[in-house]
Protein backbone atom coordinates (compact mmCIF):
# COMPACT_ATOMS: atom_id res chain seq x y z
CA UNK A 1 0.00 0.00 0.00
CA UNK A 2 1.25 3.35 -0.97
CA UNK A 3 2.53 6.19 1.50
CA UNK A 4 -0.83 8.35 2.77
CA UNK A 5 1.19 11.55 1.60
CA UNK A 6 1.78 9.86 -2.29
CA UNK A 7 -1.87 8.99 -2.56
CA UNK A 8 -2.53 12.59 -1.01
CA UNK A 9 -0.51 13.91 -3.66
CA UNK A 10 -1.40 11.92 -6.08
CA UNK A 11 -5.00 12.62 -5.39
CA UNK A 12 -4.00 16.83 -5.62
CA UNK A 13 -2.15 16.51 -8.51
CA UNK A 14 -5.35 14.13 -10.36
CA UNK A 15 -8.12 17.24 -9.40
CA UNK A 16 -5.44 19.95 -10.50
CA UNK A 17 -4.71 17.57 -13.70
CA UNK A 18 -8.27 17.52 -14.02
CA UNK A 19 -8.81 21.30 -13.92
CA UNK A 20 -6.26 21.66 -16.77
CA UNK A 21 -8.27 19.19 -18.72
CA UNK A 22 -10.91 21.67 -18.22
CA UNK A 23 -9.31 24.15 -20.27
CA UNK A 24 -8.06 22.59 -22.97
CA UNK A 25 -11.95 20.76 -23.51
CA UNK A 26 -13.30 24.72 -23.52
CA UNK A 27 -10.77 25.97 -25.92
CA UNK A 28 -8.96 23.82 -28.26
CA UNK A 29 -12.24 22.10 -29.66
CA UNK A 30 -12.73 25.76 -30.50
CA UNK A 31 -9.44 26.14 -32.09
CA UNK A 32 -8.71 28.89 -29.43
CA UNK A 33 -5.15 28.97 -27.26
CA UNK A 34 -5.80 28.06 -24.00
CA UNK A 35 -7.14 30.58 -21.45
CA UNK A 36 -7.61 31.10 -17.98
CA UNK A 37 -11.21 29.63 -16.89
CA UNK A 38 -14.03 30.85 -17.95
CA UNK A 39 -18.05 30.70 -17.50
CA UNK A 40 -19.48 29.54 -20.28
CA UNK A 41 -20.23 33.44 -21.34
CA UNK A 42 -16.49 34.07 -21.78
CA UNK A 43 -16.73 35.76 -18.19
CA UNK A 44 -13.10 35.33 -16.24
CA UNK A 45 -13.89 33.16 -13.32
CA UNK A 46 -12.43 34.17 -10.21
CA UNK A 47 -9.29 32.01 -8.63
CA UNK A 48 -11.53 29.94 -6.33
CA UNK A 49 -13.51 29.07 -8.99
CA UNK A 50 -10.80 28.26 -11.42
CA UNK A 51 -11.32 24.42 -10.33
CA UNK A 52 -15.45 22.76 -10.98
CA UNK A 53 -14.66 20.87 -7.33
CA UNK A 54 -13.80 24.42 -5.84
CA UNK A 55 -16.82 26.22 -7.71
CA UNK A 56 -19.28 24.67 -7.09
CA UNK A 57 -18.79 23.75 -3.35
CA UNK A 58 -18.12 27.72 -2.99
CA UNK A 59 -21.41 28.86 -4.95
CA UNK A 60 -19.38 30.22 -7.63
CA UNK A 61 -19.92 27.70 -10.56
CA UNK A 62 -22.45 30.94 -12.12
CA UNK A 63 -21.19 33.79 -13.10
CA UNK A 64 -22.51 37.28 -13.14
CA UNK A 65 -24.78 37.51 -15.97
CA UNK A 66 -26.30 33.66 -14.87
CA UNK A 67 -24.02 31.17 -17.41
CA UNK A 68 -23.30 28.34 -15.35
CA UNK A 69 -20.48 25.67 -15.01
CA UNK A 70 -21.82 22.10 -16.17
CA UNK A 71 -21.50 19.30 -13.97
CA UNK A 72 -18.41 17.96 -16.24
CA UNK A 73 -16.09 20.43 -14.52
CA UNK A 74 -16.10 18.54 -11.25
CA UNK A 75 -16.70 15.50 -12.46
CA UNK A 76 -13.73 15.73 -14.98
CA UNK A 77 -11.74 16.88 -12.35
CA UNK A 78 -12.82 14.27 -9.54
CA UNK A 79 -12.57 11.06 -12.16
CA UNK A 80 -8.80 12.22 -13.25
CA UNK A 81 -8.11 12.11 -9.70
CA UNK A 82 -9.83 8.76 -9.34
CA UNK A 83 -7.93 7.38 -12.31
CA UNK A 84 -4.78 8.64 -11.52
CA UNK A 85 -4.96 7.10 -7.65
CA UNK A 86 -5.98 3.74 -9.33
CA UNK A 87 -2.86 4.37 -11.54
CA UNK A 88 -0.84 4.26 -8.56
CA UNK A 89 -2.70 1.93 -6.89
CA UNK A 90 -1.92 -1.13 -9.16
CA UNK A 91 1.81 -0.36 -9.04
CA UNK A 92 1.51 -0.56 -5.01
CA UNK A 93 2.78 -4.58 -4.95
CA UNK A 94 5.37 -3.80 -7.63
CA UNK A 95 9.02 -4.41 -5.71
CA UNK A 96 11.27 -2.12 -6.77
CA UNK A 97 8.73 0.23 -8.55
CA UNK A 98 9.95 2.49 -11.33
CA UNK A 99 8.80 5.92 -10.35
CA UNK A 100 9.34 7.22 -14.01
CA UNK A 101 7.49 4.73 -15.74
CA UNK A 102 4.29 5.64 -12.99
CA UNK A 103 5.00 9.41 -13.86
CA UNK A 104 4.53 8.84 -17.85
CA UNK A 105 1.06 6.85 -16.24
CA UNK A 106 -0.24 9.43 -14.11
CA UNK A 107 0.00 11.43 -17.52
CA UNK A 108 -1.50 9.01 -20.24
CA UNK A 109 -4.58 9.57 -17.58
CA UNK A 110 -4.83 12.91 -18.03
CA UNK A 111 -4.72 12.49 -21.99
CA UNK A 112 -6.89 9.95 -21.97
CA UNK A 113 -9.40 11.94 -19.64
CA UNK A 114 -8.97 15.48 -22.11
CA UNK A 115 -9.79 12.81 -24.98
CA UNK A 116 -12.83 11.14 -23.69
CA UNK A 117 -14.28 14.99 -22.54
CA UNK A 118 -14.05 16.34 -26.00
CA UNK A 119 -15.08 13.16 -27.90
CA UNK A 120 -18.21 13.10 -26.03
CA UNK A 121 -19.18 16.52 -25.97
CA UNK A 122 -17.46 17.24 -29.46
CA UNK A 123 -17.49 14.00 -31.56
CA UNK A 124 -13.80 15.22 -32.19
CA UNK A 125 -10.52 13.53 -31.30
CA UNK A 126 -7.84 16.78 -32.09
CA UNK A 127 -4.34 16.36 -33.53
CA UNK A 128 -3.26 19.08 -31.49
CA UNK A 129 -4.14 16.22 -28.08
CA UNK A 130 -2.69 13.03 -30.24
CA UNK A 131 0.51 14.28 -31.98
CA UNK A 132 2.21 14.79 -28.66
CA UNK A 133 0.66 12.16 -26.97
CA UNK A 134 2.16 9.51 -29.21
CA UNK A 135 6.12 11.54 -29.27
CA UNK A 136 5.62 11.17 -25.14
CA UNK A 137 4.90 7.54 -25.69
CA UNK A 138 7.63 6.85 -27.81
CA UNK A 139 9.87 8.78 -25.01
CA UNK A 140 8.57 6.66 -22.86
CA UNK A 141 9.10 3.48 -24.70
CA UNK A 142 12.60 4.77 -24.99
CA UNK A 143 13.73 5.88 -21.71
CA UNK A 144 11.86 3.45 -19.15
CA UNK A 145 12.19 -0.07 -18.38
CA UNK A 146 9.60 -3.05 -17.83
CA UNK A 147 7.98 -3.57 -15.18
CA UNK A 148 6.42 -7.06 -13.56
CA UNK A 149 2.86 -5.04 -13.83
CA UNK A 150 1.13 -4.66 -17.21
CA UNK A 151 2.69 -3.42 -20.38
CA UNK A 152 5.67 -0.82 -20.84
CA UNK A 153 7.06 -1.77 -24.69
CA UNK A 154 10.69 -1.34 -25.38
CA UNK A 155 10.91 1.10 -28.33
CA UNK A 156 10.21 -1.69 -31.15
CA UNK A 157 6.90 -2.93 -29.53
CA UNK A 158 5.31 0.52 -29.08
CA UNK A 159 6.31 0.99 -32.69
CA UNK A 160 4.68 -2.38 -33.99
CA UNK A 161 1.91 -1.45 -31.65
CA UNK A 162 1.62 1.90 -33.23
CA UNK A 163 1.48 0.48 -36.52
CA UNK A 164 -1.21 -2.21 -35.57
CA UNK A 165 -3.13 0.08 -34.37
CA UNK A 166 -2.66 2.52 -37.27
CA UNK A 167 -3.52 -0.13 -39.60
CA UNK A 168 -6.13 -2.21 -37.86
CA UNK A 169 -8.19 1.35 -37.19
CA UNK A 170 -7.70 2.72 -40.46
CA UNK A 171 -9.29 -0.47 -42.22
CA UNK A 172 -12.35 0.12 -40.67
CA UNK A 173 -12.34 3.57 -41.42
CA UNK A 174 -11.99 3.05 -45.08
CA UNK A 175 -15.10 0.22 -44.61
CA UNK A 176 -17.32 3.09 -42.98
CA UNK A 177 -16.62 4.83 -45.51
CA UNK A 178 -17.83 1.82 -47.72
CA UNK A 179 -20.87 1.31 -45.14
CA UNK A 180 -22.05 4.62 -45.02
CA UNK A 181 -22.34 4.46 -48.84
CA UNK A 182 -23.75 0.88 -49.49
CA UNK A 183 -26.47 1.69 -46.81
CA UNK A 184 -26.91 4.99 -47.67
CA UNK A 185 -25.96 5.61 -50.54
CA UNK A 186 -25.85 9.84 -51.66
CA UNK A 187 -27.61 10.75 -48.49
CA UNK A 188 -25.77 13.67 -47.28
CA UNK A 189 -24.68 13.37 -43.71
CA UNK A 190 -21.95 14.94 -41.01
CA UNK A 191 -21.96 11.18 -39.41
CA UNK A 192 -19.39 9.11 -39.80
CA UNK A 193 -19.09 4.83 -38.48
CA UNK A 194 -15.38 4.95 -37.60
CA UNK A 195 -13.95 8.42 -37.71
CA UNK A 196 -10.08 9.11 -38.40
CA UNK A 197 -9.78 10.59 -35.06
CA UNK A 198 -9.88 7.13 -33.83
CA UNK A 199 -7.60 5.92 -35.73
CA UNK A 200 -5.18 8.72 -34.35
CA UNK A 201 -6.28 7.57 -30.41
CA UNK A 202 -5.68 4.05 -31.54
CA UNK A 203 -2.16 4.20 -32.90
CA UNK A 204 -1.59 6.39 -29.52
CA UNK A 205 -2.82 3.40 -27.36
CA UNK A 206 -0.80 1.31 -29.97
CA UNK A 207 2.60 3.33 -28.83
CA UNK A 208 1.53 3.06 -25.23
CA UNK A 209 0.59 -0.64 -24.73
CA UNK A 210 2.63 -2.38 -27.66
CA UNK A 211 1.51 -4.98 -29.92
CA UNK A 212 0.71 -7.57 -28.04
CA UNK A 213 -1.42 -5.79 -25.48
CA UNK A 214 -2.97 -4.00 -27.93
CA UNK A 215 -5.19 -6.73 -29.50
CA UNK A 216 -6.51 -7.22 -26.13
CA UNK A 217 -7.32 -3.73 -26.13
CA UNK A 218 -9.28 -3.71 -29.30
CA UNK A 219 -11.42 -6.70 -28.31
CA UNK A 220 -12.09 -4.94 -24.91
CA UNK A 221 -13.03 -1.94 -26.78
CA UNK A 222 -15.32 -3.91 -29.40
CA UNK A 223 -17.11 -4.95 -26.74
CA UNK A 224 -17.39 -2.08 -24.45
CA UNK A 225 -18.88 -0.28 -27.25
CA UNK A 226 -21.29 -2.97 -27.84
CA UNK A 227 -22.32 -2.92 -24.25
CA UNK A 228 -22.56 0.79 -24.24
CA UNK A 229 -24.31 1.12 -27.66
CA UNK A 230 -26.99 -1.00 -26.44
CA UNK A 231 -27.53 1.10 -22.79
CA UNK A 232 -27.58 4.47 -25.12
CA UNK A 233 -30.21 3.03 -27.63
CA UNK A 234 -32.35 1.68 -24.55
CA UNK A 235 -32.17 4.84 -22.43
CA UNK A 236 -32.62 7.00 -25.35
CA UNK A 237 -35.77 4.91 -25.90
CA UNK A 238 -37.12 5.04 -22.23
CA UNK A 239 -36.51 8.56 -22.16
CA UNK A 240 -37.86 9.77 -25.26
CA UNK A 241 -39.91 6.58 -26.73
CA UNK A 242 -38.38 7.39 -30.07
CA UNK A 243 -37.10 3.83 -32.08
CA UNK A 244 -33.46 3.45 -32.99
CA UNK A 245 -33.08 5.78 -36.02
CA UNK A 246 -30.64 5.28 -39.12
CA UNK A 247 -27.19 7.45 -39.01
CA UNK A 248 -27.41 7.30 -34.66
CA UNK A 249 -23.89 7.08 -33.80
CA UNK A 250 -21.62 7.18 -30.53
CA UNK A 251 -18.76 8.47 -29.85
CA UNK A 252 -16.06 5.69 -30.09
CA UNK A 253 -13.05 7.31 -28.60
CA UNK A 254 -14.34 6.60 -24.63
CA UNK A 255 -14.58 2.53 -25.30
CA UNK A 256 -11.09 2.40 -26.45
CA UNK A 257 -9.69 5.00 -24.12
CA UNK A 258 -11.51 1.68 -21.49
CA UNK A 259 -9.64 -0.79 -23.02
CA UNK A 260 -6.54 0.92 -22.73
CA UNK A 261 -6.46 1.47 -19.19
CA UNK A 262 -7.72 -2.00 -18.54
CA UNK A 263 -4.38 -3.49 -20.59
CA UNK A 264 -2.25 -0.53 -19.37
CA UNK A 265 -3.17 -0.83 -15.31
CA UNK A 266 -4.74 -4.60 -14.85
CA UNK A 267 -2.86 -6.23 -17.98
CA UNK A 268 -1.54 -9.28 -15.62
CA UNK A 269 -5.34 -9.47 -14.18
CA UNK A 270 -6.78 -9.64 -16.98
CA UNK A 271 -4.81 -12.30 -18.19
CA UNK A 272 -5.48 -14.28 -15.12
CA UNK A 273 -9.54 -13.72 -15.15
CA UNK A 274 -8.94 -15.28 -19.37
CA UNK A 275 -6.84 -18.13 -18.08
CA UNK A 276 -9.99 -18.80 -15.58
CA UNK A 277 -12.53 -18.36 -17.83
CA UNK A 278 -10.75 -20.58 -20.60
CA UNK A 279 -10.00 -23.51 -18.36
CA UNK A 280 -11.93 -22.55 -15.12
Amino acid sequence: MPDIMVVFVVGLLGVLAGGLVNILADDLPQRRAPRLPRYPDGTLRPALAWLGITAFLLGKHTSPQGARLSWRHPLSEGLTALGMLVALLSTADIANRDTLQLAFWLIYVAIFALVTVIDIEHRLILFVVIIPACLLALVDAAITTATANGPNPNLQDALLGGGLGLIVTFIMYIGGFVYMYLRFGNQETDEVAFGFGDVTLTTFCGLVLGWRPLIFALFLAVFLGAVGAFFFLLVGRLRQGKEYTPLTFIPYGPYIVAGTLIMLLFSSEFSQFLLRAAYG
